[in-house]
């Protein structure tokens, strides 16, 4: 069994211990000391493509090569020296080697990294072509390598992904303040939506929760239609992987439900719509140019997962108190019994709606601390 490291956002471990426990992977429980925002889990070559192919919250996939300990230059490219390095390229292949040390003494960065390259020639017998890294956006055209050094203990890693796994594919377009897909993808699973009641989103913006909805409901792989790191790898059998993609489809029993997003912006409207098509839900989705005032959810009861703006980078001088105040009035008129989750970074605009909601669950966005309010619409 080889070890597989899944990095994700730090806070969003629940929610990949989750994702892999529905996709069959068993995340390792024990987890906790490895590193923030990672989640380990132990399987072979097919476990770790239907991950990078399932997981809707995770940023990479890491393929661990070798852990051990190494306090000198001479042990490091020893030691890397015996790792299975043909797993993931060939001789005189490509590499982009990352470092970061942390309370260790071999803590430069550039010699750790000239040191690996020569392990890695030493197992090839063969130098590899260097690149400089990407950053976390960018793939390339080189295998990334990480290299790991926590008080002497070194961990090198492959990744397996290439771009990050947020890139679906389909945002092209984007609104002012843009929600990463994997994000919205932890909104949907926080919510605790079920894939079969309505879904709205009265702030829709790019469209990003609504199309994230779609395609959970429509039993669409996130990683459908991408490429990845690890189809470069020797001994990738692309047959093999077409049929995982072909048996991946499970929508959600009794069809894709009714999932409305509007905004008061025509032209995020029209993003959004864009990127609906591109993402192949837009025929599954009810895009409207609406305010919050005129939201005509339908009867019963739904779920609102939205992400209002709240005033950092969509900051344009208004005061968004009287929104959220009327959000709240519209959520309690016409959606009662309803639940709802609203990310926002501003708990005293959140205060407003005048909800009973449970803002513990922190997050982080482009860097910046978040919330995701929770809670249930009052029935009268």
């Amino acid at each position: 069994m080889d070890s597989f490291h899944v990095v994700t956002a730090p806070g969003l471990e629940p929610f990949v211990a989750l994702e892999l426990e529905r996709l069959g992977l068993v995340p390792e429980k024990h987890t906790a000391g490895i590193a923030p925002g990672r989640v380990a889990f132990y399987g072979g070559q097919g476990d770790l493509w239907c991950a990078n192919l399932g997981l809707a919250t995770a940023d990479r996939v890491l393929a661990i090569l070798g852990e051990f300990r190494a306090a000198a230059f001479s042990e490091l490219r020893k030691k890397a020296a015996r790792l299975p390095w043909e797993r993931v390229f060939a001789p005189g292949g490509s590499v982009a080697i990352r470092v970061a040390c942390h309370k260790s003494r071999l803590y430069h960065t550039g010699a750790v990294a000239e040191r690996v390259a020569g392990a890695i020639a030493d197992r090839l017998g063969e130098p590899p072509r260097l690149h400089e890294p990407q950053d976390d956006e960018g793939a390339g055209a080189a295998q990334t390598i990480f290299v790991r050094f926590e008080s002497d203990a070194c961990t090198i890693a492959a990744d397996s992904s290439g771009e990050l796994l947020h890139r679906r594919g389909y945002r092209l377009a984007v609104a002012k303040a843009p929600l990463r897909e994997t994000l919205a993808a932890v909104m949907l699973l926080a919510s605790g939506w079920d894939r079969a009641s309505p879904l709205l989103d009265p702030f829709c913006g790019s469209g990003t929760i609504a199309i994230e909805a779609a395609r959970m409901a429509e039993g669409i792989a996130p990683g459908r239609g991408r490429r990845f790191a690890f189809m470069d790898w020797p001994g990738f059998d692309r047959g093999r992987w077409e049929s995982m993609i072909a048996g991946k489809a499970t929508p959600a029993p009794g069809g894709t439900p009714i999932i409305m997003a509007s905004d008061r912006d025509a032209g995020a409207i029209r993003m959004a719509t864009a990127n609906a098509e591109r993402a192949g839900v837009a025929d599954r989705i009810r895009f409207e140019r609406l305010s919050v005032s005129d939201i005509s959810p339908p009867r019963g009861q739904g779920w609102v997962v939205t992400n209002p703006p709240w005033g950092v980078r969509t900051d344009n001088g208004k005061d968004l108190r009287d929104l959220y105040a009327r959000l709240g009035d519209v959520l309690r008129e016409r959606c009662r019994g309803w639940n709802v989750a609203i990310l926002s970074g501003d708990k005293r605009l959140l205060d407003r709606t005048r909800l009973d909601l449970d803002t513990s669950l922190a997050l982080v966005n482009g860097g910046l601390r978040v919330r995701l309010a929770r809670g249930v619409v009052p029935e009268v």
